[in-house]
């Protein structure tokens, strides 16, 4: 069984962190996702931060 590393998801406009998730340790490359952000008020990318 694989350990999965958590990790936090941060709007590109605003900064703020939103989301935690999870994602496999050998994953390579940074994770992107289009979420809604609260504090902007519509979609936007959020990217990968520790």
């Amino acid at each position: 069984m694989s350990e999965r590393v958590e990790i936090s998801l941060a709007c590109t406009e605003c900064e703020k962190r939103n989301y935690k998730t999870t994602r496999k340790p050998g994953q390579e490359g940074q994770l992107t996702l289009k979420k809604h952000c609260p504090s902007c008020n519509r979609h936007t990318v959020h990217k990968e931060t520790k």
